[in-house]
């Protein structure tokens, strides 16, 4: 594979959510996305896997494809890897680990022997040093006797933007919170109120995404420690990034508890939207209809499964179903969770639902209703 040539960039999306991160590939720029299992594929260059590291909101991380080949048994494998071109991609001076997965139509059974032999190919012939703390990863599938290699060009996952230093309990992650905004319908045009906003994702995020703030902007990625890197490409790419849009709407985060929402505002004053942001000490049933427009309604509540009492909460959803009847007309909301029957304590009218997400080693659904009546 050469710098010129195509290959297949696979972004991993979260479990459930694979037709929003295409959505989202495709308004980014990237046309040929198309849906594939585990997430969304389309062929392109580094530039690409670049940018979509860089701006993507949703992925989870980005794998580029950098070649294949036949393998029967480990012996074949072991002298294939050798002759692989791993300096088109690897540097001989930064660490890598394998990750190897098989499946039971392959003679190649043992991803620990698989990977045992691939990692000292690259080192005795790269000279690459091979380390489990390796920022680079290169992730092998072998499918149908067929070694498919990727690397893992994020490196840290791609939640991580580089600018929150504080979560608390059970956080969610920032690309499955903005998947979940845009199967909102939220397109950055509208308020966003979360009254269990604990470290603030659903709020900062959604400010971010009003302001146009490039996601990937303030941290660093594996990529850049590849042989495929280009410095000045980067800068140039990093230069391009538009300038933040003026924002007129506020967006909103409450949380009974005091501590959080400290945390909260300090994510917000290093994610450089603290001024666009309220955040309150408040309980459910103390919410107030910020003034303005209507907008959206976005909460994670506990769901019983690892915090809080499952009894107790069906009084909290209850009282925060029966603020947003009486306060909220006119907003949408999105509220969710593990548990159905937690969701429809709220006596909210809930659209039809879309498929389980996993979050967390649980599958969660998002419970959404149209504008409140």
């Amino acid at each position: 594979m050469t710098d010129q040539s195509p290959f297949e960039i696979f972004l991993i999306a979260t479990p459930g959510l694979e037709t929003v991160l295409c959505q989202e590939a495709q308004a980014l720029g990237f046309t040929a996305a198309r849906q594939v299992p585990g997430g969304v594929s389309f062929d392109g260059g580094w530039p690409d896997v670049w940018r979509a590291n860089l701006h993507l909101r949703g992925a989870t991380r980005v794998l580029a494809r950098i070649g294949s080949f036949r393998a029967f048994h480990l012996a074949q494998l072991d002298k294939r890897a050798r002759k692989f071109p791993w300096g088109d991609t690897l540097r001989p001076d930064v660490p890598v680990k394998v990750e190897v997965v098989t499946n039971k139509k392959s003679k190649i059974y043992h991803a620990g022997a698989a990977a045992e032999r691939i990692e000292r190919a690259i080192t005795e012939e790269l000279g690459a040093p091979i380390s489990p703390e390796a920022e680079v990863t290169i992730k092998v599938r072998i499918d149908d006797n067929t070694c498919i290699f990727s690397v893992d060009t994020s490196g840290e996952g791609l939640h991580k933007r580089g600018h929150k230093a504080a979560v608390g309990k059970a956080p969610m992650r920032e690309t499955l919170a903005a998947l979940l905004l845009h199967s909102c319908g939220y397109d950055g045009q509208e308020p966003v109120l979360d009254p269990m906003c604990g470290s603030g994702t659903f709020v900062i995020e959604a400010a971010e995404m009003a302001r146009g703030l490039a996601a990937g902007r303030s941290r660093n990625f594996a990529f850049q420690t590849l042989a495929t890197f280009d410095e000045a490409a980067w800068a140039g790419l990093h230069a391009a990034i538009p300038a933040p849009r003026a924002v007129t709407q506020l967006f909103y985060g409450s949380d009974r508890n005091a501590g959080v929402i400290e945390m909260a505002a300090q994510n917000a004053e290093r994610a450089s939207v603290s001024d666009i942001c309220r955040f309150s000490h408040a309980s459910v049933s103390d919410l107030q209809r910020p003034e303005g427009p209507p907008g959206l309604v976005m909460v994670n509540p506990p769901y019983g499964a690892r915090i809080g009492n499952k009894k107790q909460l069906f009084a909290v959803y209850g009282a925060l179903g029966d603020t947003l009847r009486r306060r909220f007309s006119g907003w949408r909301v999105g509220i969710v969770t593990s548990d159905t029957q937690l969701a429809r304590a709220t006596a909210l009218p809930f659209l039809p639902l879309g498929a389980p997400i996993a979050h967390g080693g649980l599958k969660v659904r998002l419970f959404q209703t149209a504008a409140l009546p």
